[in-house]
């Protein structure tokens, strides 16, 4: 039986009608290094005031006992839920120009009917180019310039973008399928990726999502501040910093890491990382010689434990403003 995608979502009394106006996404729940996508999601959110347009189902299209919401107990009655929710939202550039952000838990459930209820949105709403952006663990030091790899339904839109020749098979996600179904529809779709060094890949690193930041306004043209995360992200180094300068063994490995970082980038022609040197199938960074050992995730994050404890944790970064009241 054909089911119909209008099952999945309410739209708006209003929904406005939007042409071109691109349509960012990021869902929580699969692959985000240094949380680089959720940083940015509520970057945006928190900097621009928005209006939903479009909700979907919730308890239709996730597993609750997979990835529980949370509740709060106060003294001897529940108090609150947490009600999760996926929802499209309209917003506005620092010019005016409008866009759209699809944010939230990324579905459990009935991902061909999710996919096709999103393009039956974007398709009234005449949404322009859609554009997922995450984090990815990547063998390399945070000394360097972050890469940001690109992948589209057409070359042309990610022309004069780092990208991953390479052809591999990877575990699924909603995202990834949402950009092939919009390819086979003809409509433009893109993503980015950024390098996250694997020592910080648990941690929150706000310049993994300044470098997304930066891919989406040259990718859309919009006007998006970074002065937030560009704060965030160099009070954040500073503290890596000073934990590589209190032991020699980091500092060390992360010598290391940069030495078989310049090397590939002499190879490979820097700025940038190319080629087959991207990610590899499981998910790290190809940025090593052949044969050549690379210190382990392990080795480099037991040393960073103290710092990740006592300033990151798997919430916000040092000094940064919690999370948008959305």
């Amino acid at each position: 039986m054909q089911r119909n995608p209008e099952e999945l979502y309410e739209l708006g009394p209003a929904a406005p009608d939007i042409v071109d106006a691109p349509m960012l996404h990021y869902l929580e729940g699969f692959i985000d290094a240094g949380s680089a996508g959720r940083m940015l999601a509520e970057h945006l959110l928190r900097n621009f005031s928005s209006e939903t347009v479009a909700r979907f189902d919730a308890d239709r299209l996730l597993d609750y006992r997979s990835r529980r919401p949370l509740m709060t107990y106060d003294n001897s009655h529940w108090e609150s839920y947490e009600t999760p929710e996926l929802a499209l939202h309209l917003l506005r550039d620092a010019g005016g120009r409008p866009f759209l952000l699809l944010t939230g838990p990324e579905p459990d459930h009935e991902w061909k009917l999710f996919t096709d209820a999103v393009l039956d949105i974007s398709a009234r709403l005449r949404a322009g180019v859609a554009i997922s952006f995450l984090g990815i663990p990547a063998a390399m030091p945070h000394t360097r310039p972050l890469g940001v790899i690109a992948h589209a339904t057409r070359d042309e839109l990610i022309s004069g973008h780092q990208r991953l020749t390479s052809r591999i098979q990877l575990p699924g996600s909603a995202p990834a399928l949402l950009e092939l179904r919009l390819g086979e529809a003809g409509r433009d779709a893109m993503g980015f990726a950024v390098q996250v060094p694997h020592y910080l890949a648990q941690a929150v690193y706000p310049a993994a999502a300044l470098a997304l930041l930066g891919s989406v306004t040259t990718a859309t043209g919009l006007e998006l501040p970074d002065a937030e995360l560009r704060e965030a992200s160099e009070r954040t180094n500073e503290a890596i910093e000073q934990q590589v300068a209190e032991s020699s063994e980091v500092a060390e490995l992360v010598r290391a890491l940069e030495q078989q970082y310049d090397t590939a980038a002499e190879t490979l022609g820097a700025p940038g990382i190319q080629g087959n040197q991207g990610v590899g199938a499981d998910g790290g960074a190809g940025l090593l010689s052949e044969g050549e050992p690379m210190p382990t995730a392990d080795e480099l994050a037991a040393q960073f434990e103290r710092f990740l404890a006592e300033n990151q944790g798997r919430t916000d970064p040092p000094g940064s403003p919690g999370p948008p009241d959305h």
